[in-house]
């Protein structure tokens, strides 16, 4: 028996392994951050799935804040055409970027499509 596997022969995780239950997809687009007193904070995504999303800000969050994000999925991932989102989650970790500003994870409790928005 491994020592990642118990008594009962099924597998725990180790430490630091992948905790995600969705893929994920390596996606650079524009994230607006909506605070419940009107303010914007404007972001860029590294990554995202169904339970989560990476990105990158000037600002710092602390563990559990409640984040609105809205977004476009690009087409690569909706299967052909983009989609306007507003996502609700909470910030799980966030970290020094290099070259300045922060690296923020948060998990997706929630999303929701929106009406394509006029140009």
């Amino acid at each position: 028996m491994s020592d990642s596997e118990s008594s009962s022969g099924t597998r725990s995780p180790r430490p630091g392994s992948e905790r995600r239950s969705a893929n994920r997809f390596k996606t650079q687009v524009p994230v607006t951050i909506n605070f419940k007193s009107g303010e914007k904070l404007t972001a860029q995504s590294r990554d995202l799935s169904l339970g989560g999303i990476f990105l990158y800000t000037n600002q710092a969050f602390e563990n559990g804040s409640e984040l609105e994000l809205v977004l476009v999925l690009p087409p690569d991932l909706t299967g052909g055409q983009k989609q306007w989102v507003c996502c609700q989650g909470s910030v799980i970790r966030v970290e020094r970027a290099a070259g300045g500003g922060f690296g923020v994870a948060a998990r997706l409790d929630a999303m929701s499509a929106l009406p394509e928005l006029p140009s």
